[in-house]
């Protein structure tokens, strides 16, 4: 069994797919629009993101668009948690993810040996970065 984050946006979908891309350093591997789709749509919505896949190493973030039946409301029940395994990703993830939206927690070490932050993006999504540092 595997765990996949959805994500849903009301029409922005492309742009954060792509924003998470350059962040991460990830890859969108499905971009499919509702036009592509057999299920009627209207004008307006023949462009949204019926469904996308953004691959950040091994792992799938999965996203699409809301329609005009569907309008999404964001709100703080959910973070994403990246693990790290060295200081330069976790903080050039930190850097792209955070910029354009607010630093919640600056990356600092903890007292449970790891560096650590979090961070809401321009999209209003939270983010949580966790690197455990080698013990000596």
């Amino acid at each position: 069994m595997s765990l996949n984050i959805y994500l849903n946006f009301n029409g922005n979908c492309e742009a954060a797919m792509k924003f998470y891309e350059s962040a991460t350093g990830g890859k969108i591997v499905v971009m499919q629009r509702y036009g592509d789709s057999p299920v009627p749509c209207s004008d307006a919505e023949k462009n949204l993101v019926l469904h996308g896949i953004l691959m950040i190493g091994e792992d799938k973030i999965m996203f699409s668009d809301g329609n005009e039946k569907h309008q999404v409301t964001f709100g703080d029940n959910f973070s994403i948690a990246m693990d790290f395994k060295d200081d330069t990703s976790i903080q050039k993830a930190f850097d792209g993810l955070s910029a354009g939206g607010t630093v919640t927690m600056p990356l600092q070490d903890m007292f449970w040996g790891a560096k650590f932050g979090m961070c809401r993006d321009q999209f209003g999504v939270n983010w949580m970065f966790n690197y455990d540092k080698p013990k000596l």
